[in-house]
């Protein structure tokens, strides 16, 4: 290619040569020697045209091939960014969701926890209204409240095992051997017998006196009742299952529940 651009550059100034020797006399040298050069830049400026033509075309085709590459990763990257943006758009609903949840369970969580503090301080207001017995048998969940550090599933637990204790206490009959603290001040162990909540009776055989006890309003009181002595005996000998069953009398003292509601 070089040499034909040479040849041409030669024809040129051969053609120029004989143009100028038509036209009139012939060139002076220093002119043809202007020509010639003109000649032989204008070949080279043709042969680094032809050159950068050649290689722009190679060029041009990895471009173009490169270019739709990089399309078809922009289309892919673009179809994977609205699809995680899709994806997002779910999560960020789920994650507000889940944090109203949240908010509502911890509202929800306090208020409960007020609810069960205030049950628990009127359950201890309580206590000295329920029957002894019972009483005692609460010692170790009413102890388990007073701890401040309790959680809540905790304080939960033992609120709940006292109410269960109580409302199981209340649809029986419960009898046995206790000590009991009459309104003289003397403990004695005696035979007694609860009917639930409400009232109990309780019988010193030595001394052969009954004793009739129910919430007060200073807490749960035994009242001497000697004429009770034998309708009481007969009552602890029945749940015991010593006798016969049968109808036995006995008076029951009557409370105001709303004299006992224990005052904060």
């Amino acid at each position: 290619m070089e040499r034909n651009i040479r040849t041409s550059g030669r024809l040129l100034a051969a053609l120029v040569l004989s143009s100028g020797s038509l036209a009139g006399p012939a060139l002076p040298g220093a002119l043809l020697d202007d020509v010639q050069k003109a000649a032989t830049a204008w070949a080279q400026v043709r042969t680094e045209t032809i050159g950068l033509e050649a290689d722009w075309a190679s060029q041009k085709t990895l471009l173009e091939s490169t270019l739709g590459a990089l399309q078809e990763r922009v289309r892919q990257l673009e179809e994977r960014r609205a699809a995680l943006e899709v994806k997002n758009s779910g999560g960020r609903r789920e994650t507000e969701e889940l944090v109203g949840r949240r908010q509502a369970l911890a509202e929800a969580t306090v208020e409960a926890t007020q609810r069960l503090l205030a049950l628990n301080e009127r359950l201890a207001r309580l206590r000295p209204w329920l029957p002894p017995r019972l009483s005692a048998a609460l010692e170790l969940p009413y102890r388990s409240l007073a701890a401040p550090e309790l959680s809540l599933g905790e304080r939960m637990q033992h609120t709940a095992a006292i109410l269960n204790r109580c409302v199981h206490f209340n649809r029986t009959v419960a009898g046995g051997e206790e000590v009991i603290v009459a309104a003289g001040g003397e403990a004695k162990l005696m035979e007694v017998v609860y009917w639930g909540l409400s009232h109990g009776y309780a019988l010193d055989r030595a001394a052969g006196v009954a004793y009739a006890g129910a919430p007060d309003a200073n807490g749960w009181e035994w009242v001497p009742a000697p004429e009770l002595a034998k309708a009481v005996a007969r009552l602890i000998a029945v749940a015991a299952d010593k006798t016969e069953p049968e109808f036995v009398v006995a008076p029951v003292r009557a409370s105001d529940p709303a004299a006992l509601e224990p005052q904060r």
